[in-house]
């Protein structure tokens, strides 16, 4: 056996470079690429010398990017891979404490969307020599407990290195992972210090090219004749398309069935821009953040067909949205997702299983919905397009005529920001302008706050894949590393990054990557001086506002989180230009639409500051989502909420 001689640091690099993914594309081409495109880095002492050898001695092809913030730079991974379908991926490294831990929310958000990334902390000596070392959690009573083993619980596979050898076995179990289209997620493989410099004699096949194949796992003929026979049952069936049609780049073969049987569908958040809004077919988001026609379509729905979708909790309005009679047909290559809503299994790729199912339908005789079925469509798509097109136009003419989108006892809200901050713009009229006003092909990235809610039912993306929300885990800070992450996968096309004041204060550094390396991003920042969707979620089942509104606290007032002082007029403009964006300060459409036109001009990424009103973003439409609400209280206010949240129960499965 030919072998040759490498540090373990040296022969993961090496390893990296000569792994190929080969897959069909939506056209039916059969395509073959690297799979690794790079290493997002920030170097610490647990990584920095016996990590960075192996890059310095066998990079080749690997791109290197300095990360800004642990957790940042791998929410940027993730979203490369998104963006590009869980084709290609990153590697991340930190070092080996809070560098490591800093990863894990980045983590669990790849694991809980399905979507594959490698992260590599350093970690504490396999020697136990030094112990304990800088950034070392000494367990007495477990020494081989390091900070490496917090990922465990989010992530698909897990490996510490603690002989050089031992890379060989992880490597592959970490590509299996990465590469497999029903279990795919983050993937942590630590290399603790010493062992990154250590030797070993490899076997110089480990470093050939290998080449994964990410297989569309065909569909049997019992499941695929079941679920036809289901189909062909059905008087008002639904389409549900998730993200599992676009990663299985099963658009076409999605909208050819739904075509073929006059079967309109809804969307998942990660489903959204497989087909485009305009098809007359669509009933667009479904769910909590769904739209007002999807979800009161679905209510009556007889037969439940989803494709590539998980279930959570907003695509099934906590399991109430469907009806408890209806029959569900899942499409997964998970059998843990097929067997949700008490489903038939279909486990199987989207384009085999869809293709197998259409198959069967023909030779029990075929079907298609009836006028009636096409009329419902049509009429609910048009009732709810004229009311987007109002929210398009929302103005603030005074307190007497304006109604807020969101109507609770929070009113107080909207005049206080406006006497603070001086602003009347509303949110959908800002987003609506946006959405009109950018190239067709822009992807537009959102993740946490009220905005998912208005991009998901409001949004329209003309070009397939051109959505990309992450909502699977809901991760506050996604949004600008998100877009940064979006840029580099997809270079020529404009990014623009959706993100609440909240969502910037708490992570935007790789906005400072963005610049850096020449990956031009927009960050549309709607500030409401507010954590806005939690607070009329807090408010909205009986509460004060408290913690959830950015005043000013009041000297000699209470520390209860009641502030109730100005409204904090931040100029996030200024951070941002001071960081080398282009920047823009906008408090009107007029305001807003300059801003617009000049930032596609722009070769360096470019912020928008717009103030917008609290209380003036979209609200939820024949919808429902459980939370936990006090069973006890003696406010009439939660009572009632408790009230309603039994009477929804009552309604919903319960499984």
């Amino acid at each position: 056996m030919e072998t040759v001689r490498l540090t373990t640091s040296q022969a993961c690099i090496r390893f990296l470079e000569n792994q190929y993914v080969s897959y069909i594309d939506m056209d039916g081409n059969e395509v073959e690429q690297k799979f690794i495109r790079g290493i997002f880095m920030i170097p610490g002492h647990g990584n920095c010398v016996g990590y960075c050898n192996g890059i310095e001695q066998e990079i080749k092809d690997l791109e290197v990017y300095q990360g800004k913030n642990e957790q940042g730079m791998a929410l940027a991974a993730v979203a490369f891979s998104r963006q590009l379908r869980r084709k290609q991926a990153f590697v991340c490294t930190s070092s080996v404490g809070p560098g490591a831990c800093n990863m894990i929310t980045a983590a669990a958000t790849a694991t809980a969307n399905n979507i594959p990334v490698l992260l590599m902390p350093g970690d504490v000596y396999a020697s136990r020599q030094p112990d304990p070392v800088l950034q070392q959690m000494e367990q007495p009573q477990n020494l081989t407990i390091s900070a490496h083993d917090s990922f465990q619980a989010v992530v698909k596979y897990w490996g510490r290195v603690n002989r050089p050898e031992q890379i060989m076995t992880d490597m592959i179990s970490a590509f299996r992972v990465m590469t497999d289209p029903g279990n795919c997620g983050a993937v942590a493989v630590s290399i603790p210090q010493d062992v990154q410099g250590e030797a070993y004699d490899y076997p110089v096949d480990f470093f050939k090219k290998r080449v994964w194949n990410i297989e569309r796992r065909p569909a049997t003929k019992k499941a695929a004749k079941k679920a036809a026979e289901i189909i062909k049952s059905a008087k008002k069936p639904l389409l549900i398309c998730g993200g599992g049609v676009r990663y299985a780049e099963a658009h076409k073969v999605f909208r050819a069935f739904a075509e073929k049987y006059g079967i309109a569908f809804g969307e998942t958040q990660a489903g959204k821009s497989a087909i485009e809004w305009t098809h007359p077919l669509s009933l667009g988001g479904l769910g909590i953040t769904g739209t007002e026609c999807a979800n009161a379509f679905a209510h009556d729905c007889d037969v439940v067909i989803g494709v590539g979708t998980r279930y959570t909790d907003f695509t099934t309005a906590s399991k109430w949205l469907y009806d408890v009679n209806a029959k569900f047909v899942n499409i997964n290559p998970s059998e843990f997702q097929c067997l949700k809503m008490d489903a038939y299994p279909v486990v199987a790729d989207a384009n085999e299983a869809l293709t197998a199912i259409s198959a069967e339908i023909d030779a029990l005789g075929g079907y298609h919905t009836s006028d009636e079925y096409a009329a419902e469509v049509k009429r609910l798509q048009d009732a709810w397009w004229a009311d987007v097109d109002r929210m398009d136009h929302t103005e603030y003419i005074d307190a007497e005529s304006y109604v807020p989108e969101i109507q609770d006892d929070n009113r107080r809200a909207v005049e206080h920001f406006i006497e603070s901050i001086g602003s009347k713009l509303t949110q959908t009229a800002a987003l609506g302008y946006i959405n009109t006003h950018i190239a067709p092909d822009s992807i537009v990235v959102g993740a946490a706050g009220s905005l998912p809610g208005d991009l998901q039912a409001l949004w329209r993306a003309p070009v397939p894949n051109t959505y990309h929300c992450e909502y699977g885990y809901s991760c506050m800070g996604y949004e600008v590393a998100g877009a940064y992450g979006c840029k580099i996968a997809c270079p020529d096309q404009e990014v623009y990054a959706m993100c609440g004041d909240g969502s910037f204060d708490m992570l935007h550094s790789e906005l400072i990557a963005s610049i850096q390396y020449g990956y031009k991003i927009n960050v549309c920042l709607f500030d409401n001086a507010a954590y806005g969707c939690i607070n009329n979620l807090q408010v909205g089942q009986g509460n004060k506002s408290r913690t959830t509104e950015k005043n000013m606290h009041i000297p000699g007032t209470p520390y209860d989180g009641c502030d109730l002082g100005p409204a904090m007029n931040i100029d996030y403009a200024g951070v941002a230009e001071a960081y080398g964006c282009k920047v823009y300060r906008v408090k009107t459409i007029d305001e807003l639409a300059a801003a617009l036109e000049d930032s596609k001009k722009q070769t360096v990424s470019t912020l928008i500051d717009m103030k917008v009103l609290p209380k003036s973003m979209s609200k939820e439409w024949e919808a429902w989502w459980r939370v936990g609400v006090a069973s006890v209280s003696d406010k009439p206010e939660v009572q009632e909420a408790y009230k309603r949240l039994q009477d929804h129960l009552y309604e919903a499965r319960h499984y």
